[in-house]
């Protein structure tokens, strides 16, 4: 079958083995890159299509009717109209839980930075500023020691588990909320389960690992924040969509939130107006908390194991 590979440049910087792909599909077409303009002459004819960040909607399945498989290269989905898939009787799968350890890994390098400031503290060191200190030691900003913080956990899927787990290795109280408690039950003797108003309530820390949905959307906002703690700390490294960056800048720039860590925001790659490149105190990575090599080679067996289970007519990780 006929397959396209809209954004290879993506997963593969030359440093990852594709084999696993193209042993399954030997008639595949890589592109670096796809945007709206060319994705319907990069797509074409194919039967097959692996994307990312690329949208197939209604409009997609309509101009291109072969389409009979899409592998969604990465976890959240949300770039895929379901329904419509389910109408043109396309199937749809991703990759769960191949990045779990690089996201929960970045989580924690967000929140360090935003606790002791190293990067800042380097710089100053390189620009001369230790060489010129009449005292031994200084820092610029304010110190955070994170053992006896209570840590909030939205979301509770293989990254949420992770990241709860590293947060009490911190020596820090872990709070959860997930929309469905009763499912992990032997959890509960290590993590307090809580609903959402409890968990903002009593949080130092609020980190989100959730997908993007209807219910999710926007759930940063200042009526929310309002609930938390002041001075509380928000960690992003699910979807940027979670947030109302505007009411979310404010916030920020106000002191009411101290400070967010984000890898990703609402509108990929970002816009020169965002409301939060020019907030204060919020620490912005361009998406890469998943990327790192390991991941991207876990990533690539696994849609390649996908691919192969749809073929042989046992689909795996079907959404």
């Amino acid at each position: 079958m006929k397959a396209v590979y809209l954004e290879r440049g993506v997963a593969d910087k030359g440093d990852v083995d594709m084999s696993p792909l193209l042993t399954v599909c030997p008639d595949i077409t890589f592109y670096e890159n796809t945007n709206e303009e060319d994705k319907y002459d990069h797509i074409g004819d194919a039967e097959i299509v692996f994307t990312n960040k690329v949208v197939i909607d209604e409009e997609v399945l309509s101009r291109c009717p072969a389409i009979k498989y899409v592998g969604v290269c990465a976890t959240g989905y949300n770039v895929v109209d379901l329904d419509a898939a389910k109408r043109h009787g396309v199937v749809v799968t991703n990759v769960p839980a191949y990045s779990t350890e690089s996201v929960a890994q970045h989580t924690f390098a967000l929140l360090l930075e935003i606790a002791g400031h190293p990067a800042l503290h380097d710089e100053s060191v390189k620009n001369g500023e230790w060489v010129k200190s009449e005292a031994f030691c200084y820092w610029k900003t304010p110190v955070i020691e994170l053992s006896g913080k209570t840590f909030g956990v939205y979301g509770f899927g293989s990254i949420g588990r992770r990241v709860a787990e590293i947060a009490k290795a911190f020596g820090m109280n872990v709070l959860v909320h997930t929309a469905h408690p009763a499912k992990y039950e032997s959890f509960s003797t290590s993590y307090k389960f809580v609903d959402e108003d409890t968990l903002y309530r009593e949080s130092d820390i609020v980190s989100f690992h959730c997908p993007l949905t209807d219910e999710t959307a926007g759930i940063i906002n200042a009526r929310n924040i309002d609930k938390m703690k002041k001075n509380v700390i928000i960690i992003n490294v699910s979807r940027g969509g979670l947030a109302n960056e505007v009411e979310l800048r404010d916030c920020l720039n106000s002191g009411r939130v101290y400070a967010y860590g984000t890898d990703t925001v609402d509108g990929e790659p970002m816009k020169a107006d965002n409301p939060l490149l020019n907030a204060k105190n919020a620490v912005i990575t361009p998406h890469m908390a998943w990327a790192s090599k390991e991941a991207r080679t876990r990533l690539v067996g696994i849609i390649a194991g996908n691919v192969k289970g749809y073929l042989t007519g046992h689909p795996v990780n079907v959404v």
